[in-house]
């Protein structure tokens, strides 16, 4: 479970290195009513803090792992940033061929160290930074967020890679949340404009408003599938933490896959394999049943109606994998 937690150094950068911030994360919740409140969309990426330390770059994502490989054309940034210190927050993004962020898209970045020049060229990633967090050689993460966003705006950025999306006041939350309907974005944000920036805290602060229920889970399993999915992966079997620690069973997904996406799980999933389940509760006999275990180490994301009396996932659809997730962050407590 995620837990506020303090700025430490960052040692890839020597002494004196600029802290390594873990990100600020919102709260499910209805649009709050102004006063206030800042509201932005919520971008369909992955979490990325940016840290640019005097000609050196590093890209972490929301568990800290360095992905900065996976994304050379971030590399921009330090033309626009030669000597100057500044950590920024933001969401890396791949926009379809209408210009919205399409994840499914991002999948084919996400899990490549190396990416070829074709890749780069068919998935190119964009950059939206909406918070910075260390600026001018001292942190800010306790200066209100609408001070931290006027910083961002005298900042210009806006190279073709990077830019700062736009953030909206008074009264403009619900107008945005049904622009945000009709443009097919996932959804708001809202943030307290006197909101310190507290690393790693899922804060009431900020307020995250989804048109569509996705939530993070944990593979514990497999089934087999038949007809065009004879020899590949059918079906997975998903779980989530509880508050105590223990691994319930939360349903089972079969839609939403790729023949590409099949592949890539066969091949993650066969170094896992476990004889016995690794949930603490029996699972219903009719998903049990000639189930292949293995040991919940991955984290995916699925899409959802709703829940079932037994606290169950109703018609879900599979997402993708989230390397940028560890296995606590499924939580049965964010099922809704």
């Amino acid at each position: 479970m995620i837990g506020a937690s303090a700025p430490v150094p960052w040692s890839g950068m020597g002494a004196g290195s600029l802290p390594l911030i873990r990100p600020m994360l919102a709260t499910l919740g209805e649009v709050p009513d102004p006063p206030g409140w800042g509201y932005e969309f919520k971008w369909d990426g992955v979490r990325a803090v940016v840290y640019l330390d005097a000609g050196k770059l590093r890209v972490a994502s929301r568990n800290d792992r360095d992905v900065t490989p996976s994304y050379p054309e971030l590399r921009t940034l330090l033309g626009r940033f030669p000597k100057r210190r500044v950590v920024f927050d933001g969401e890396i993004l791949a926009l379809d061929d209408r210009g919205v962020p399409s994840f499914s898209l991002l999948q084919q970045r996400m899990h490549v160290q190396a990416p070829s020049a074709g890749l780069l060229a068919r998935v190119p990633v964009r950059l939206y930074l909406f918070d910075v967090l260390h600026l001018g050689g001292r942190p800010v993460l306790d200066e209100p967020y609408e001070w931290r966003r006027e910083q961002l705006a005298e900042l210009g950025l806006d190279d073709g890679v990077a830019t700062t999306p736009p953030y909206w006041a008074d009264d403009a939350g619900r107008d945005l949340l049904r622009a945000a309907a009709d443009l097919g974005l996932e959804g708001v944000v809202a943030k307290r404009l006197d909101s310190a920036y507290r690393p790693g805290a899922r804060s009431r602060a900020w307020i995250k408003t989804p048109l569509n229920t996705t939530v993070e889970v944990v593979i514990a399993g497999w089934k087999a599938g038949g007809g065009r999915r004879q020899g590949m992966i059918g079906s997975l079997l998903l779980g989530a933490y509880d508050r105590a620690g223990t691994l319930a069973f939360v349903g089972h997904v079969g839609t939403g896959f790729t023949g590409e996406m099949l592949r890539d799980l066969a091949g993650a999933l066969r170094p896992l394999h476990r004889s016995s389940s690794p949930f603490a509760e029996q699972v219903p006999r009719e998903h049990a049943r000639d189930a292949h275990w293995v040991e919940p180490r991955l984290v995916g994301e699925v899409a959802y109606r709703t829940l079932t009396p037994d606290g169950r996932l109703r018609h879900p659809s599979w997402r993708g994998l989230r390397p940028d997730r560890e296995p606590g962050e499924a939580r049965r407590d964010l099922l809704r």
